[in-house]
């Protein structure tokens, strides 16, 4: 580790060989606490190589417990976080809006690391049951067409770095690989990106795939379509940028999709959205993402993925899916 330090310090890069044997040896507890600090430390001061977030991915994939849904073929909608914007759980409401719609969802998610609730934390707070139970998982999707893959039941290599992250409380390369780690091995994905660059490397790197994908990012700085402006969008077909009247929908201000400021506001408002009594603003922006979701596993457009999103939505299939969910937790 000390070598690879020194040549990352002296603004050297490291071969995605390199960088799956580092992530492996973290896994494995040969760093001590200091090492794998400085490491994740290096990253934030620097931009990441294509070649290394290759080999960081392809060392979680590889540690990952799989989840085997025999040949099910599902979406993942899941961003990076690390934007710093504190919205409410768009990507996460727009998973149950996309399963209320047919689509079947593998969803991966985590605690907030950067953010005040992540994923887990909301849906830990209405109750659903995080397992690895390949089973329970199963049925999940079989009743409530959505599962919840809560990251580190299934990426155990990553214990030795969780308390680290916690502690730094900001945003890590981790962020960056979260939606490329599904250990279900989605065949579709929606993918929220915190910038250009990383949208870049994305691109080149899900083009190496044979996943359907839409890859997004707002271009004032979110990772999901935000609707307070311009989104760029990458597909396995085309790169995109569209402002919200181009899809339909009305732009947003920052301030009308906030969040809140505890986990517990996070779940009323989750609760309040997806039973259809969201502001005009917090609904566009659920139905944006879920349309692009939707229209992505189906092959249909945007526009034409948003209008079964609002059926999803407003005839009760989201709330449908999620009150399922919570009752096979129980």
């Amino acid at each position: 580790m000390k070598e690879i330090l020194n040549r990352l310090i002296n603004q050297e890069s490291i071969s995605s060989e390199e960088a799956k044997n580092v992530l492996v040896n973290i896994s494995r507890g040969v760093y001590n606490q200091s090492q794998i600090a400085s490491f994740l430390t290096i990253y934030m001061m620097r931009s990441i190589t294509i070649e290394e977030l290759r080999g960081f991915r392809d060392a979680l994939l590889e540690l990952c417990i799989p989840v085997e849904l025999d040949g099910e073929a599902t979406i993942d909608l899941c961003g990076t976080g690390g934007d710093g914007k504190d919205t409410f759980n768009i990507s996460t409401l727009s998973s149950f809006i996309t399963a209320g719609a047919g689509v079947k969802v593998t969803k991966h998610g985590n605690y907030g690391v950067s953010s005040t609730c992540g994923s887990s934390n909301v849906m830990e707070k209405l109750g659903i049951k995080f397992t690895n139970n390949i089973d329970f998982l199963k049925h999940s999707i079989d009743k409530a067409n959505i599962c919840v893959l809560h990251a580190p039941l299934f990426h155990p290599a990553m214990k030795n770095v969780a308390p680290i992250r916690r502690e730094l409380g900001v945003k890590t390369f981790f962020n960056m690989l979260g939606p490329m780690v599904n250990p279900a091995f989605p065949l579709n994905q929606m993918v929220g990106v915190f910038n250009l660059e990383l949208l870049r490397l994305y691109g080149y790197l899900y083009q190496e795939t044979n996943k359907n994908y839409a890859i997004v990012h707002a271009l004032d700085g979110y990772d999901e379509i935000s609707l307070t402006g311009k989104t760029k969008v990458i597909t396995n077909d085309s790169e995109l940028l569209f402002s919200p009247s181009e899809i339909g929908l009305q732009q947003v201000n920052q301030y009308e999709i906030f969040g809140g400021n505890s986990i517990e506001d996070a779940a009323k408002l989750f609760e309040k959205i997806i039973s259809g009594e969201g502001t005009n603003a917090q609904n566009e922006v659920v139905l944006a993402n879920a349309g692009l979701a939707i229209a992505t596993a189906n092959k249909i457009s945007h526009t034409d993925g948003i209008e079964l999103a609002k059926e999803s939505l407003f005839n009760g299939n989201a709330k449908n899916s999620l009150a399922k969910l919570i009752e096979l937790s129980k």
